[in-house]
This record gives structure tokens, sequence and C-alpha cells, in this order.
């Protein structure tokens, strides 16, 4: 018959099994991994290849917003996709070399947190890659990326803040805005989904920290865009910035 000190050290033992968020060397690795993905400046980099720095045109950003408004809507296509790649492909093969893309209904709160900061390194490593001084893009195309990569718990509410985005676009006309507008509605798509499917919330946790934090960088680093649409100065789809190569206040 167990004793009650024997009841408690195991309650104590599954708490640490499941709170314990040390992290191994190779995990380690792959955070690292995470934000040198995030932070390969594919819009400066195929900028250069065209002959533009985009640190001197439009907006001055780092993203593929500017590249397109800079070089045409297929060189900011192209970009956003890679951009999307690099935030995709290491949540992905992370997941796969620790295990938790096979039993994603047994991932511990520990292990959520470990594999979600190889998706938050991604993102930061595009808004501040040390190959640039720490000066990179908005980080919404990557943080697509890194939900794509958490199926289905953050990939579902990526798609309808994706469908959110295209929708304020469609309307309004400004990547800026839509890009907030997705941001802000993604941590009430993971909440809308953790009820719907009942998952406990225990569970959800994390990904609703990570999500809203995430939401919150995009909204801060798109604050200077809002301030121009206020003034009425930030360019619709479809605008250049007057056909300026200087670069606007970002």
């Amino acid at each position: 018959m167990d004793t009650p000190d024997a009841n408690e050290h195991d309650k104590s033992r599954r708490f640490v099994n499941r709170y314990d968020i040390g992290m191994t060397l190779v995990e380690l690795a792959w955070i690292l991994g995470g934000y040198l993905s995030g932070s390969i400046p594919f819009a400066l980099l195929l900028g250069l290849a065209a002959g533009v720095d985009v640190r001197r045109v439009g907006s001055g950003n780092v993203g593929a917003t500017n590249l397109g408004r800079a070089l045409g809507r297929k060189w900011g296509i192209f970009c956003f996709v890679l951009d999307v790649l690099k935030g995709l492909v290491p949540v992905v093969l992370a997941g796969a070399a620790m295990g938790y893309l096979h039993d994603r209904e047994a991932l511990t709160a520990a292990q959520a947190w470990k594999w979600l900061a190889v998706g938050a390194a991604a993102v930061l490593g595009h808004v501040f890659p040390v190959w640039l001084k720490f000066k990179g893009g908005k980080g919404v195309a990557t943080s697509l990326g890194v939900l794509l990569g958490f199926w289905p718990t953050l990939t579902l509410p990526g798609v309808a803040a994706l469908a959110t985005w295209a929708a304020v676009l469609a309307v309004w006309r400004y990547v800026s805005l839509a890009s907030v507008a997705a941001a802000i509605a993604l941590p009430v798509y993971v909440l809308l989904l953790t009820l719907a499917t009942g998952t406990r919330m225990e569970q959800a946790a994390p990904f609703l920290c990570v999500v809203t934090a995430l939401g919150l960088l995009v909204v801060v680093r798109h604050r200077s865009n809002l301030a121009r649409i206020m003034a009425g100065q930030e360019p619709r789809v479809g605008q250049c910035h007057g056909g300026d190569t200087t670069v606007t206040n970002n």
C-alpha cells in the first residue's frame, strides 16, 4: 500500500516531468538553428541580386512588401514564400528530430515550450537579424510559416488569420493594416479552436502565450505604418512611394 509520502513524491515527479523545460544541447542547437534560418534576409539578398538595396528605397524595411513595391509583385510574392519557408522548415525539422510530430496528443507543456521556442526564434531572427545589426523585417510571413508547422494546433488558426488578412486587404488595401488585424485575431482563433476541440487549457497555454507574444510583436513592428495610415501617407496595394527612392520614416 502506498504511503502518503510516496504519493506526494509521485505527484512531484509527474509535475517535474510535465513542466521542466531544462534544455539539452541538441534542443538549444535547434533553437539557434531556428534563429539563423529566420535571420536570412531574403528581401535584401533578392533586391541586391536585382541591383536594388531595399534598405534605401520605399519604407526601408527588409521584407517582402517593400521588395514588391521596389521590384514588382512577382519579386514580392517570391520573397514572401521564402520568408514563410524559413519559419516553417525549422519548426517541422525540429519537431521531427525531437519526436514531437509523431504523437502530438501526448505533447507535454514542457515539450511544447521547447518546440515553440524554435518557431519563436525563427521570427526573432527575421525581425532582429544579427547580420543586419538587428534591423530586420516585420515578421508576418515568417510567423505564418511557424504557424503552419504546428499542425493542427496553430495551422488552422493560422489559416483563419490569413483569411482575415486577405479580407482586410481586399477592403482597405493596406498590407500593414491587414497584418495587424491578422495578428490581433490570431490568439482569438487559437482560443476558439481550443474550446471547440475540448483541449485542456493546460495543454493550450504555451501555444496561446506564444501566439499572443508574436501578435504583439507584429503590432509593435507596424506602429509607424499605423501612424502613416492615420496621416494618409501609407501606400495602398498597387501604389509605390511615388517613385521616390529615398527611405520614408519607418
